[in-house]
Formats: structure tokens, C-alpha cells, sequence
């Protein structure tokens, strides 16, 4: 699992759209497009982002739901929080260390 978030947060394309979920969370593919255009200046098709929405997913940072015929993206940070808390330990308590 571990792998796969890195993976994921290799490519700038996908740290892109992490940001922008950050920003407005809850989006379709077709806002996620716009967005990365207008503010990103990135051109891609819709096939190339849904890929990379794909890899998302399977890292576990991008969580979808349906509402009707719209699929909808979430910023899931549980991944990044067990990455970053594997390495954290508690302060030692004084005079230990």
C-alpha cells in the first residue's frame, strides 16, 4: 500500500490534482479538467486524467461516489497520515534520550 502512494505522489500531474481536491473537494472528472487547464495550463484528455484519477484511487487518496449519473472525487489523506506517523515517534521523555 505504502508503494503505491508513492507511486502516485511521483507524478506532478496527480500531485495537481491532489491539490486541487484539496482546494474544492467533491469533483467530477469533467471540473478536475477544467480546473488543471485553466490554472495549471495542462491540456490533457479526459482519458489520460481518469487514468490518473485511477492511480489515485488505488493508492486510496482519491475516494469516488456516485450521485445519479455523476461520479464524484474526494481527497482521502488517510494514506499520507500513515506514511507520515510510520516514521514519528513521541519525543523521549527527558534524560532518556
Amino acid at each position: 500500500m505504502t508503494e503505491d502512494v508513492f507511486k502516485a505522489l511521483a507524478d506532478p500531474t496527480r500531485r495537481r490534482i491532489l491539490d486541487e481536491l484539496v482546494e474544492r473537494d467533491g469533483q467530477t472528472l469533467f471540473e478536475i479538467c477544467g480546473r488543471l487547464v485553466t490554472k495549471h495550463g495542462l491540456g490533457l484528455s479526459r482519458q489520460a486524467i481518469s487514468q490518473h484519477l485511477a492511480v489515485l484511487e488505488a493508492a486510496g487518496l482519491v475516494v469516488t461516489r456516485r450521485q445519479g449519473r455523476y461520479k464524484f472525487h474526494d481527497l482521502n489523506t488517510r494514506p499520507l497520515e500513515l506514511i507520515v506517523t510510520r516514521w514519528l515517534r513521541p519525543d523521549p521523555p527527558e534524560g532518556t534520550s
